[in-house]
């Protein structure tokens, strides 16, 4: 099959285009030939290398992490999918490679997709839609009448996580520059600081939840905006002990964490507040609840630009700008 490869770590490297071997599919796999690829930040993290320590892939190997297709062929053990099935996903870590023809995907990180999207903008949803899910809902608890700060809420993550919220109930805070504050607004935010003409955090404060993801900078201003008890969740970092039990890692990187995310927790605690770090994981379970609210038009995709695949290259070029509104997508077949 066709593919985009990864050769070697590199902030500069560029992705091979050419022939890699057709995926494996084992007993609970379903094979997905990919219609569209979602294309995200932290795709051009682990080529980087910056994520080597927490997700060790063996080079070479195939980026991408959204994926909406088709199903052309399950495993022996699979029940929930048929050939023919419209499908979409986030596929397990380690399990990654939509940047391709092909992918073989465990049942259960796999959903029916959305009957009411094209496969284009299928594919914007799973990686920013399970994020915005885990922060807000399993690790933000956030429930209706609360006030939540959502940071970019312009970008992939954000432009789904706010209307989350605003389903959930919420008071939604964010942050754009002047040229997005009408989109974000169209989203559902309710209060929409410009980060270029204030400091959001002399004009928020008593939020009951904190979704960041930006730098420490603005890590530290997000605690002070928070009510006591208040919780601040970062798919940025740093990350903490908890999140090295989570993905078993060795000793000395559950000390590395423990000592980065040490001054952060500190703080956090003396404040009153919570704070932990989220790595999305991959739900099939999930992704089954979010194509329930956009099918019901509770949410909707935001999509930016779609790119042929041959400009693949370009695509995660674009992305780097951080100007994207919305995703950035990748049209296959």
């Amino acid at each position: 099959m066709r593919a985009f490869a990864l050769d070697r770590y590199g902030s500069k490297v560029v992705l091979r285009a050419g022939e890699v071997a057709d995926p494996e599919v084992r007993e609970d796999d379903v094979l997905v030939q990919i219609h569209a690829a979602g294309v995200n930040l932290v795709d051009s993290k682990i080529r980087s290398g910056e994520f080597k320590v927490i997700l060790p892939y063996r080079l070479p190997f195939v980026l991408g992490h959204d994926v909406a297709g088709v199903v052309l062929r399950v495993g022996a053990r699979v029940k929930q999918f048929k050939v023919g099935d419209e499908v979409y996903a986030r596929p397990a870590d380690h399990r990654i490679g939509t940047f391709a023809e092909l992918i073989a995907v465990k049942e259960k990180d796999l959903a029916l997709k959305p009957k009411n999207l094209t496969m284009e903008e299928a594919a914007s949803i799973p990686l920013v839609g399970l994020t915005a899910w885990q922060a807000l809902v399993d690790r933000g608890k956030l429930a209706s009448g609360q006030k939540v700060f959502i940071q970019a809420g312009s970008g992939g993550v954000g432009t789904f996580a706010i209307q989350l919220a605003k389903h959930l109930g919420a008071t939604v805070a964010t942050t754009t520059s002047t040229s997005n504050v009408d989109m974000v607004r169209g989203l559902g935010a309710d209060v929409i600081v410009d980060y270029k003409a204030d400091d959001f955090e002399t004009k928020l404060s008593g939020y009951d939840l904190v979704l960041h993801s930006q730098d420490g900078k603005a890590l530290e201003k997000s605690l002070r905006v928070l009510r006591p008890g208040g919780r601040l969740v970062s798919i940025s970092g740093p990350p903490t002990p908890e999140f090295a039990e989570e993905i078993g890692a060795p000793w000395f990187v559950k000390l590395f964490m423990w000592l980065l995310s040490f001054g952060t927790r500190r703080r956090a605690k003396r404040l009153g507040t919570t704070y932990s770090f989220l790595f999305m994981k991959a739900s099939g379970d999930q992704l089954r609840q979010i194509a329930t609210l956009i099918e019901a038009g509770a949410v909707r995709p935001v999509v930016d630009k779609v790119f042929p695949f041959q400009s693949t290259n370009e695509a995660l070029a674009y992305v780097e700008t951080g100007r994207a509104k919305g995703k950035v997508v990748i049209k296959v077949k």
